[in-house]
């Protein structure tokens, strides 16, 4: 798949990028996809509620009635779960949500994710660039002249940027990530990817 590369005003450069086929041109795979976004959520649980249960609960133990007579149910404690206050019947505890997935099930998700955006020609290569102070205004305008500044964007760089990631981290629909820890569930998340030069050539062999 070639795509021209656009300068960031918005013009045709003239130069062309090959990406490759192995990486946008997978047939998706649903299944994997699901998995994988699955599995960023889930990791980003903290995982960390927790209600007491009945020996947990800081409260009299003296029995409040007689056991026999009131022509009701016994009630050893005020710790009782029938009673406001009381502990919590098999309430949760802290756990860790996160599981494993084969590199290779991650990097078939990552694919499909990459051709079905691919597939709908929502993938723009622009020409490296970088800013020389951190101006949200500098990027704003990249996006005005891409024809972006309406769209949820992901911008993909080889190498990271502190420039440009302070530029736009205060953007609610820009978000960056480098190309090797690019996910799933990132490039689901967005209408359009904006990938740099650098880093189209980098899937190359991917």
């Amino acid at each position: 798949m070639r795509v021209d590369i656009l300068n960031i005003n918005g013009q045709n450069t003239g130069r062309t990028v090959e990406l490759p086929d192995a990486v946008f041109g997978v047939e998706p795979n649903e299944h994997v996809m699901y998995l994988a976004v699955k599995q960023y959520l889930a990791a980003q649980r903290q995982g960390t509620h927790k209600t007491k249960e009945k020996w947990e609960v800081s409260r009299s133990t003296r029995k409040i009635k007689r056991q026999k007579g009131t022509g009701g149910a016994r009630a050893g404690s005020l710790k009782n779960p029938m009673f406001k206050g009381g502990g919590t019947i098999f309430g949760p505890k802290p756990r860790n949500y996160s599981f494993k997935l084969n590199k290779k099930v991650k990097a078939l998700a990552r694919n499909s994710a990459l051709s079905v955006l691919a597939k709908d020609s929502r993938v723009v290569v622009v020409e490296d660039f970088n800013f020389d102070l951190p101006k949200t205004k500098q990027y704003v305008k990249v996006l005005q002249n891409l024809g972006l500044s309406d769209k949820k964007t992901l911008l993909v760089l080889n190498e990271v940027s502190k420039n440009v990631h302070l530029s736009l981290r205060n953007l609610p629909n820009a978000a960056i990530a480098t190309a090797k820890l690019l996910n799933t569930y990132s490039v689901l998340n967005t209408h359009t990817l904006i990938l740099s030069e650098s880093a189209a050539k980098s899937f190359v062999g991917a």
